[in-house]
């Protein structure tokens, strides 16, 4: 499995630490059948003696996501391991109906379409005449979307830990948002 590891302004990920998480990244590659094909994306952060780690999968048409936040970085490792081996558990079943007995990787495709499908936007680069100074945008998210099937949409909200998901729903061709009610049961918002 190649790792990306991406350390913020306040953090110099050293080789120890980086040595730690392939330690702990090799107990996931059971899951998938191209490991040494497959790619993580990790960034870890310190904010305020707040240790946070987020890793990044693309599976098929899926993207597996897991954070975790903690006083220690190797504390934070270990526990978002254990999500992500949690979720990996969880949803093989699930996904393996999808994409056969064990996830697969869709090789150079399945890496283009995460690394694009969410880019973020510097809002400073935004036009400053905009009349929106009383909702200030912190963050946009650009991403292309995928047809898939409304199970599909919801597994990949789940997968990214979303309480919604924005998609291109394959049956009728139209956008289409799923969303976890307070209920826990979902609902969907259909565009005309």
């Amino acid at each position: 499995m190649k790792i990306h590891v991406r350390g913020d302004h306040h953090l110099d990920v050293t080789p120890a630490l980086r040595e730690y998480l392939e330690k702990k990244f090799a107990r996931i590659e059971r899951y998938f059948e191209a490991s040494a094909d497959q790619e993580a994306t990790v960034t870890m952060s310190v904010t305020r003696d707040v240790h946070t780690v987020e890793t990044m999968i693309p599976v098929a048409h899926m993207i597996l996501r897991a954070e975790e936040r903690s006083g220690d970085m190797y504390a934070s490792i270990d526990m978002m391991m254990d999500k992500l081996e949690k979720q990996l558990d969880k949803y093989k079943h699930k996904i393996g109906q999808k994409v056969g007995h064990r996830m697969k990787v869709e090789g150079s495709k399945a890496k283009e379409g995460f690394r694009g499908h969410a880019a973020m936007v510097d809002t400073a680069a935004l036009s400053d005449t905009d009349d929106d100074s009383e909702y200030p945008v912190v963050r946009i998210k650009r991403f292309d979307m995928k047809p898939m099937h409304l199970s599909e949409a919801i597994l990949q909200m789940d997968l990214l830990g979303h309480d919604f998901f924005v998609f291109a729903n394959a049956d009728t061709q139209v956008t289409n948002v799923v969303y976890r009610r307070h209920d826990g049961q979902y609902g969907l918002i259909e565009t005309s």
